[in-house]
């Protein structure tokens, strides 16, 4: 069971960015926890951040031949914006949860659209740092029960 969490622009600076939004949490603690929750469910996890949109469309284009078997994304910013990024996933047609730490149905209208939801097998925002675990708690019981069939 190999799971990809995505982490898209300026997710590198949680822990100082806007804390009352985004929560007090680094980036590292987050993929630690998700990389120790991973590892007690027998499964592999792998973290990628980047603040570029081709690197992260690179990355999501190689998850769909390095045997990776489900993605948790949080696109930050490129929610609203990258169609390059939504056309990936379509193409490599990975099952993937999208995750916000915010609730961006609370925040400004722009935030309220996202690209990536009506390909999403779930959506969970507006519960912090939780959400990825949620997230991650959901992927190993689909892969889980994938491998009982």
């Amino acid at each position: 069971m190999q799971i990809l969490v995505i982490h898209g622009p300026n997710l590198n600076l949680l822990g100082s960015r806007e804390p009352g939004v985004y929560g007090s949490r680094t980036l590292a603690q987050i993929d630690a926890d998700l990389t120790k929750m991973a590892a007690d469910a027998g499964a592999k996890l792998e973290s990628f951040q980047s603040n570029h949109e081709g690197a992260l469309v690179d990355r999501i284009q190689a998850a769909g031949r390095d045997g990776t078997a489900f993605v948790i994304i949080n696109p930050a910013a490129y929610t609203h914006t990258s169609v390059a990024m939504r056309d990936a996933l379509a193409a490599v047609g990975l099952p993937f949860v999208e995750v916000h730490l915010s609730n961006i149905h609370k925040r400004e209208a722009f935030r309220h659209h996202s690209f990536f939801s009506e390909l999403a097998e779930g959506v969970i925002c507006g519960l912090g740092p939780q959400g990825y675990l949620l997230a991650l708690q959901y992927a190993v019981a689909k892969l889980q029960a994938g491998q009982k069939q």
